[in-house]
């Protein structure tokens, strides 16, 4: 039995946070949008972009973590993180003449339970 990779276990946790968002009514956008910020800034990754039914664009950032150590999953989206994931986001909005309302959400996975944290933060 070999052992996973982080990338194969980002791609499963993404993968399951989609079957899961997609059972409640979103529909996908976009996958892992990913927007460079300079030679030596660091850009910016949307792991998901789904659209509620009312047309909110939410911007998700998925985490998988074996256990709560360290504060968990959720705890592991730093303020940093935020940052690049709505760095990310605001690139993603220039393409919108009006942009659509929008929130960002994390999907926290850790074992065997999945938490969905709907407007998790904000932009500033």
């Amino acid at each position: 039995m070999s052992k996973q990779t982080t990338k194969g276990t980002g791609d499963d946790a993404e993968a399951q946070a989609l079957a899961h968002l997609t059972r409640h009514g979103l529909k996908l956008v976009q996958r892992n949008y990913r927007v460079a910020a300079g030679p030596h800034a660091r850009g910016g990754e949307v792991d998901l972009i789904v659209r509620e039914r009312d047309g909110t664009l939410v911007f998700v950032e998925v985490r998988a973590r074996s256990g709560a150590s360290h504060g968990g999953a959720a705890g592991s989206v730093t303020r940093s993180k935020q940052r690049r994931v709505i760095y990310a986001a605001q690139h993603y909005l220039l393409q919108f003449a009006s942009p659509p309302p929008c929130r960002f959400d994390v999907v926290a996975i850790e074992a065997d339970t999945l938490q969905w944290l709907r407007g998790a933060f904000e932009a500033e």
